[in-house]
């Protein structure tokens, strides 16, 4: 195979005169030839992908545009191959989805893609022809700012569609390839404009130039800077839903996935670390996974590349595009290459390049391809074998399923209904009702029996692992998503006979269209899209208020009751006319899923809480929050809360960049919004003047390290004494460095879920309808116990771990302190949160506490017992 000049001849010991020259003649500039593989020919008449970009692989990042052209072009001019759109980002960029086989397998792929899933059931698998392709999946570029793992696929598709002979024939004709280009293409988008803003004629390989670098929020992120290689499992955000649905219409016995890793490492490939897999994975799997690295590692080897491939990563969190195939019998592979972000960058090892890292890329893209298809009896097998274990397993797990109900809001359970669907799990209607975990479930409740195909699927969505044999994890250790969703759910032991009714809908039935209320219009806070409602009724002019206290109140259709929350849009005292307010509850009771019930008093059925209440129910006001972005702000975390408010609630909200905080007037703003970060996220000497605008009545609601940072300037109860008087002086024991790894990891919360005890009565609980709230701890941050015997809204409960890993020591340390505090400051308020409310868009049962926080912020009073006492000590 060629060999690439620059790695040849530009190494540690190759002087600083020599790099320049290479630099100055444009050295780090590949041909198409570098990308060819020796011995191969080539059908001169395809298309070359310079013909249509205007510049070499590996120049610069390919646009996303450019290479969607050139994608088109070369399947609509080749027999190997077919494209669709099965997409769009949110902004607007389609998701290209190929399909590359021998024309004849192509005449029929319908016919194989049949045959091909029957293996996947056990009822069927006897049925499938061992004879069939085996179906391989490349995955290129879930991370924008990772560009070779998606330029990757332009030098890979050209082979596919240009070479000829014997070896490229028998591969297309034992293979189905399924190749998804590109997955991130905003966050792409991104990278490749800061590369070409940045580019030069001489090749800046000094790591320190900013073309190496791109600022906040960098390109590795989609639009609303979410992580989609975390979204397998999630399903939040479009793209993930686009390829997910592709996946499973397939369900591909091999998934490759393409990265980039840190520039001083070299090249990996999984297996991984042995001890980090996740218990459903069967240990066939890795012997599979193993047997499959020799393809790469005699790949690598012929080309004298370094590389490794059980060190650093693991197959645990099954939500990465490398883990999630292995709980749904396919092989999951992980690649990564190290970063070149700049073309050409020094490195440990020396000089690197961006046009290496992507031949590196293709040509392990190729032994995936090769050895899948000589390794097609083997896998054809394991498929089968996956789901007949599975299966067997389902017989003999003492948990025969999970009941679960959210009687409070059917959009949030039919949003999870929703996500099992897209992960093929089977959800069934309860029939009649059951009691489990010392609570009764009945109509609206639903069942997800383990006795089904996708059972390791289904117990990986459900169960709680607490107790790890490795406590080092490279993303989160657990996920129970009922608990992320707010659901009440419960095991169940023993046979579902007679309990299992007809498979959940697909989708959640509309509301009814709302009478005309001769006095009151009402709706609950519990559903899921009321503060949706709430926004756009203030937005519109429309008076709302809130109750804070349950309520009975006599409607047209009978006497309903509400919990605290209830919203209240009274015809009395309004500024909009009475028949436009009816229009627009028929709109938002139809857009936002909502039953609104007519009143026809203002007097409820209970004493003390009138719908003119003057202490139990507030006038809300329309909200404007500011969000710092930016800076020392986590990207991932303020891109949770700008798609909340965006695209879930359509609400307005101001990103403002930490470093023009100063200069804004924040008069104009209700709402300063500070999420996770680095270190102290605000500068120190903005406490004054933000704790002014708060006294004045905005309302500051933070998160993580925003959290440590209110605490710290703006309550003062974060304040630390000066000396110290538990430290510990101790000289430290001796450790071995062998156990580093462990030793370091010990006390990292792995992205546990926690339980918190939620005062419900609070306005801030507003919507919930249980006091366990589950939250997603990735931190030590420790909230100090505000003053307000009050203001302790959610505190973690005494056994707090639900589920994933956290030390007994920080259990300890965590314990019956705050999840969640909200005190008054003046007119204003300062509520804050030690956890993510909004991690990954699917806690939504915290997420909700966070929608309090804003619409309801100075719905609650301080003590004034407090107050009293403070007073009686001045005097």
């Amino acid at each position: 195979m060629i060999k690439n000049i620059v790695n040849r001849l530009v190494s540690r010991s190759v002087g600083a005169s020599v790099a320049v020259v290479l630099m100055a003649t444009g050295a780090f500039a590949e041909p198409l030839d570098y990308f060819l593989i020796e011995g191969t020919d080539y059908d001169q008449t395809v298309a070359k992908p310079a013909e249509v970009f205007g510049h070499d692989i590996g120049d610069q990042p390919i646009r996303h545009d450019l290479m969607v052209a050139y994608i088109r072009e070369l399947a609509s001019a080749s027999p190997r191959m077919v494209v669709e759109t099965i997409g769009y980002s949110h902004e607007r960029r389609p998701i290209l989805f190929i399909t590359v086989s021998s024309p004849e397998n192509l005449a029929r792929l319908e016919e194989i893609r049949q045959n091909h899933l029957l293996r996947s059931n056990p009822e069927t698998a006897s049925q499938a022809s061992d004879d069939l392709p085996v179906v391989t999946w490349l995955n290129y570029g879930v991370h924008g700012a990772e560009s070779s793992g998606m330029d990757a696929a332009v030098p890979a598709l050209y082979h596919l569609a240009s070479a000829r002979g014997d070896k490229i024939n028998d591969t297309l004709e034992n293979s189905v390839i399924l190749i998804t280009a590109i997955f991130n293409p905003d966050g792409h988008a991104r990278r490749g404009a800061w590369v070409t803003q940045y580019g030069s004629d001489v090749r800046a390989t000094d790591p320190e130039h900013e073309v190496h670098k791109q600022i906040w929020p960098g390109g590795r992120t989609n639009h609303y800077w979410f992580d989609l290689n975390r979204q397998w499992l999630l399903q939040t955000q479009p793209e993930s839903r686009a390829w997910l649905t592709q996946w499973h219409k397939w369900k591909p016995q091999v998934s490759a996935d393409f990265h980039e890793m840190g520039p001083n490492s070299t090249y990996y490939f999984h297996p991984g670390v042995p001890t980090r897999k996740y218990p459903l994975i069967p240990t066939r799997g890795r012997e599979l996974l193993v047997e499959l690295a020799d393809y790469h590692q005699q790949t690598l080897d012929r080309e004298k590349s370094l590389y490794f491939s059980e060190e650093g990563f693991d197959n645990y969190y099954i939500g990465k595009g490398s883990t999630y195939p292995q709980v749904n019998g396919s092989l999951g592979v992980l690649f990564e290459a190290g970063a070149q972000m700049g073309i050409a960058r020094e490195s440990d090892q020396g000089i690197k390049t961006y046009a290496n890292n992507i031949r590196n890329h293709l040509l392990t893209s190729l032994s995936t391809i090769e050895g899948a298809a000589a390794m097609r009896a083997s896998l054809h097998a394991y498929q089968r074998e996956f789901y007949e274990t599975a299966m067997e397993a389902a017989k003999h797990d003492d948990v025969s399923g999970y009941v679960f109900q959210a009687p409070e809001d059917p959009v949030r359970l039919h949003k999870f209904i929703e996500l099992l669907g897209r992960h093929d799990v089977k959800a069934y209607a309860l029939n009649g009702s059951l009691r489990a975990d010392g609570r009764i479930f009945g109509e609206g409740a639903f069942v997800v029996p383990m006795n089904q195909r996708q059972y390791r699927m289904a117990k990986a969505l459900f169960n709680r692992i607490t107790e790890f044999p490795d406590k080092v994890f490279y993303d989160v250790s657990g996920w129970t998503l009922p608990l992320a969703y707010g659901l009440d759910y419960a095991e169940l032991k023993g046979s579902l006979r007679g309990k299992i009714g007809d498979e959940a809908p697909d989708a959640y039935k509309v509301a009814a269209e709302p009478q005309e209320a001769p006095y009151a219009y009402v709706f609950r806070w519990s559903d899921y899209y009321a503060p949706r409602a709430v926004s756009r009724l203030l937005e519109a002019g429309v008076m709302a208020r809130v109750s804070k206290e349950p309520i009975r109140v006599q409607t047209t259709s009978g006497v309903i009751s509400f919990d605290r929350g209830a919203i209240i849009v009274q015809r009395d005292l309004q500024t909009v006319p009475a028949n436009d307010i009816h229009a627009l509850m028929k709109e938002i009771a139809a857009d936002n899923d909502l039953i609104i019930h007519a009143a026809t008093s203002g007097h409820t059925l209970d004493a003390g809480a009138d719908l003119g209440g003057r202490n139990s129910v507030t006038d809300l006001k329309p909200i404007k929050p500011l969000l710092v972005v930016g800076g020392k702000m986590s990207p991932y975390d303020a891109g949770e809360v700008w798609h909340l408010l965006d695209h879930r609630m359509n609400m307005p909200v101001t990103l403002v960049r930490q470093d023009r905080l100063k200069s804004i007037d924040m008069r104009r703003y209700t709402h300063l919004i500070l999420v996770g970060g680095r270190g102290d996220v605000l500068p120190k000497d903005m406490a004054d003047d933000l704790k002014a605008w708060v006294k004045g009545g905005g309302t500051i609601i933070a998160s993580r390290q925003g959290a440590d940072w209110a605490a710290k300037y703006i309550t003062g109860n974060g304040k630390k004494d000066e000396k110290d008087e538990n430290k510990d002086d101790a000289v430290p024991a001796r450790l071995a460095y062998a156990d580093k790894g462990q030793k370091d990891a010990e006390h990292v919360i792995g992205g546990a879920l926690f339980e918190s005890d939620l005062d419900i009565t609070h306005p801030m609980g507003f919507g919930l309808v249980r006091r366990m709230m589950a939250s997603n701890k990735n931190t030590a941050t420790k909230l100090p116990v505000p003053k307000d015997p009050y203001a302790q809204v959610a505190v973690y409960t005494e056994s707090p771990l639900l589920s994933g890993y956290a030390s007994e020591r920080r259990i300890s340390e965590l314990k019956g302190t705050p999840m969640m505090t909200a005190e008054r400051m003046g007119e204003g308020a300062i509520i804050l949160f030690a956890d993510n409310p909004n991690f990954r868009a699917t806690y939504l049962g915290t997420e909700k506490l966070f929608l309090n926080a804003l619409f309801f912020s100075t719905a609650f009073d301080r003590s004034y017992a407090d107050e009293a006492d403070e007073q009686a000590v001045e005097e």
